[in-house]
Order: structure tokens, then C-alpha cells, then sequence
């Protein structure tokens, strides 16, 4: 994208970038470019929805493995 100037990041890029750092594979490049079009705001609310989804999928496994 050089030369191209952005102003938002999409939902699916702020999701992909969320991910990548609860994996903690992230490239110097990427990081940097979405430094410039993600709002920490926008990482930070898609972050707690994450760890929440992730939190009941846990549970919900759990519940299932115990109650049998």
C-alpha cells in the first residue's frame, strides 16, 4: 500500500491484528502499519470481546466434560 493513504482499519484487521497478538506472531511491518490505522480504543473493545468469547467457550467445554 505505499503511496496509498488509509483511514480506517476494517473489523476483520483490528480481529486479525487482536489475534495475532494473543498469539504473538507479529511481523515489524505489520505492526507498524497498523499502528497508523488502529485506534487503541478499537484494539482494546475487540480484545475484551475476544477474551470473553474465549473465557465461555472454556466454560462451556468444561461444563460438558463434568457433567457427563
Amino acid at each position: 500500500m505505499a503511496g496509498q493513504a488509509r483511514q480506517k482499519a476494517t473489523l476483520p484487521e483490528v480481529v486479525r491484528t487482536v489475534l495475532s497478538g494473543f498469539l504473538g506472531v507479529r511481523r515489524r511491518a505489520d505492526h507498524e502499519e497498523d499502528t497508523r490505522h488502529i485506534s487503541p480504543v478499537h484494539i482494546i473493545v475487540v480484545a475484551v470481546v475476544l477474551v470473553a468469547i474465549f473465557i465461555v467457550t472454556l466454560i462451556t467445554i468444561a461444563h460438558l466434560v463434568t457433567s457427563r
